[in-house]
């Protein structure tokens, strides 16, 4: 029989095929080359940590061209087209402490790569308004999220239906047998062994959308996410915009996770979940959110093959505030300072206290060393994008984060009390 999931991304493909009204994209396909684009990211990143309480800090610098080709589609019928993506980087100064999912190391000393190269080609398909792709690609869904926030992506391999068959209704459904994390030379750095991944979003109108996506990584986990965005406008074009999204992980006992309460060798659950409510009034926007877990693990994504940046919730900087049973709220401002006469500069500061940590022992999870764990960050980010002339595009990043928690919620358990830079300069060049 088919498994549940399988049997509900076969259902979900039939739907694409319900006729619409809404234009063939293959009918207004121009041609293999016509709608070709090509472009190329030059970043320079750095990421430094100082680490508190003894433990080492770390340090990356490096410079990448992160590669983006792609066909257009044939025409007719049936159209092909190929793609590929990749990257090759070079590290800046000694990086003797590299680290941060930045710079690759070498198996042998443990010392950052000089060099090196990564990426992969695809080929794709598409009839109607259905696309089949096949190869490496940059992953973009909630519960299978490649990491976009190091100098380079993380790639998966695999095959991803994506189908606008209904209007404002998007359906996707695939399956994926190898991965690669940012600072991991290998194809299958990760071991994936396959990861299905299907859902759907749909938008209602200019102001309601909501969608839902689930994913099956093989002797890892089951994975279930909601979500439901609801924006209110006012008069003089400010608006309230209310969210609520969610994830149901069933982590399965091969799984790794950070820390767990209950049995050795059995099936654990984490549902996080998180409200928040955003107002906006000109260049102001303010931002209020509650984020809750529920069940004997918390949340985690680091070592199960889905994904390092599929945590999509508000309270996510630095730390993604997904200890077990942990509860967190945040404040976010906001400011866009283009009103101000500095268009393309923006600053972000939000503040984030979790509280409510159940930590286990580390060699009895049937024990609690504590039950009311805390830790907190102070984030802060300025970004400048150039709006015009020859360098329209190019964009600078700073960013810190100040992160402290319990004793009990140190190194062994998460990230442990830091302070982090972050600063990326991004240079695109568009060929075609």
């Amino acid at each position: 029989m088919l498994k549940a999931q399988q049997l509900t991304l076969a259902v979900l493909i039939q739907a694409t095929m319900i006729s619409s009204a809404i234009a063939s994209e293959q009918s207004e396909a121009k041609g293999f080359v016509e709608d070709a684009e090509a472009s190329v990211l030059f970043r320079t990143g750095y990421l430094t940590r100082d680490r508190k309480h003894g433990k080492e800090d770390t340090s990356s610098t490096a410079q990448t061209a992160i590669v983006d080709i792609d066909s257009g589609f044939t025409q007719g019928t049936v159209g092909f087209g190929v793609g590929f993506v990749g990257d090759a980087s070079f590290k800046l100064g000694s990086n003797n402490h590299a680290g941060n999912n930045m710079i690759p190391k070498k198996s042998t000393t443990g010392t950052a790569y000089d060099t090196w190269a990564r990426g992969g080609a695809n080929v794709k398909a598409r009839i109607s308004n259905t696309t089949l792709r096949y190869g490496t690609q940059v992953l973009d869904i909630p519960v299978l999220a490649s990491n976009t926030a190091r100098l380079v992506p993380e790639y998966f391999t695999g095959t991803l239906l994506t189908s606008h068959e209904i209007e404002n209704l998007e359906v996707i459904g695939g399956k994926f047998t190898k991965n690669s994390l940012s600072d991991q030379i290998n194809t299958d750095g990760q071991k994936l062994r396959s990861a299905w991944v299907w859902g759907a979003k749909y938008q209602f109108d200019d102001n309601l959308k909501a969608s839902y996506y689930g994913l099956d990584v093989k002797d890892k986990l089951d994975r279930h996410y909601i979500n439901a965005n609801y924006k209110i406008p006012f008069a003089d074009k400010d608006s309230l915009t209310l969210d609520f999204s969610g994830y149901r992980t069933t982590f399965k006992p091969e799984a790794s996770i950070y820390s767990a309460t209950g049995p050795l060798g059995e099936d654990k659950t984490n549902n996080i979940w998180a409200v928040s409510g955003t107002y906006n009034q000109g260049p102001h926007t303010v931002m209020l959110a509650y984020q809750q877990n529920t069940g004997n693990v918390g949340y985690d994504y680091g070592g199960n093959g889905d994904g390092m940046q599929s945590i999509y919730l508000p309270n996510s900087y630095l730390s993604d505030f997904i200890g077990n049973r942990e509860k967190s709220a945040q404040l976010q401002y906001n400011l866009d300072l283009g009103a101000f006469g500095v268009p393309g500069l923006n600053w972000t500061t939000a503040y984030v206290y979790g509280w409510n940590i159940h930590i286990a022992d580390g060699k009895d999870p049937n024990q609690l060393v504590q039950d009311n764990a805390t830790e907190r960050e102070f984030f802060n980010q300025v970004k400048y994008t150039v709006q015009s002339g020859f360098a329209k595009g190019v964009n600078l990043r700073l960013r810190n984060s100040y992160y402290r928690a319990s004793s009990a919620y140190q190194y062994d358990n998460y990230i442990g009390d830091t302070n982090e830079w972050r600063i990326f300069l991004d240079i695109p060049v568009k060929f075609l």
